[in-house]
């Protein structure tokens, strides 16, 4: 499953997978994130107006609508599934679907040395930023927006560290992700279409697992340096 990820490059990089018009939405200046956990505040890319897309930010840990109080499942996930039949994710699987730019993101392996667990850093060729597929919601009762990441069996080579993994989509089906107005019986072929096979990972330190003074994960470059690549 995706308990981490990093959004470390640049938002003008990032910025060009999408079709921002708001000055305020192409002009971010994004402090890099080296280690987002579960909880943060995210931002997620949305459906806009005439055909453009929207920029929001949110929880990552989806609040359904109708919530009258914070989820204590674990929601930071939406397996593929059961997002359109599970009460917490088929509302905003039919109606209200995302986008969130990452770089990168993070798996574990249990270590054979010594039990305990090894974190791996997984990107695409070249450290491109790239899109999940993913849900949000906005609920009034407790005025929260927040999202959640899609996740899928894992493919090669992600086998070789889970058997799962987050869905990144193709960006040529962006827009039909987005739309609302796709009809639901199309949304899971929609999601087939995923760049996940050209996905490359090296190890990393275990500094990735732990929390700084301030109870918040470790967040600073070093943390993506590799380790005994493979």
């Amino acid at each position: 499953m995706c308990g981490r990820y990093t959004k470390y490059l640049s938002w003008s990089e990032i910025h060009r997978l999408y079709r921002l018009t708001a000055p305020a939405e192409t002009g971010r200046n994004d402090e890099p994130r080296y280690n987002i956990a579960p909880t943060q505040d995210v931002p997620f890319v949305t459906a806009g107006e005439d055909g453009n897309h929207r920029l929001r930010e949110g929880r990552w840990w989806l609040v359904p609508f109708w919530a009258k109080e914070m989820p204590k499942a674990a929601m930071f996930n939406a397996r593929i599934e059961g997002i359109d039949t599970a009460p917490a994710f088929r509302d905003a699987y039919k109606s209200k679907r995302c986008l969130i730019p990452a770089d990168g993101f993070y798996e574990w392996t249990i270590s054979p040395a010594d039990g305990k667990k090894d974190p791996w850093h997984i990107y695409q060729p070249g450290h491109a930023p790239f899109s999940f597929a993913g849900l949000w919601a906005y609920n009034s009762n407790l005025d929260i927006t927040s999202c959640t990441i899609i996740t899928e069996p894992a493919a090669e080579p992600m086998k070789q560290l889970h058997d799962r993994q987050p869905l990144i989509l193709d960006a040529a089906y962006y827009d039909a992700w987005l739309d609302p107005a796709t009809p639901k019986e199309s949304l899971k072929d929609i999601l087939s279409h995923d760049i996940d096979g050209q996905l490359q990972f090296n190890r990393v330190g275990r500094e990735v697992n732990t929390s700084a003074v301030n109870k918040l994960p470790n967040d600073h470059p070093g943390l993506v340096g590799p380790i005994n690549p493979l």
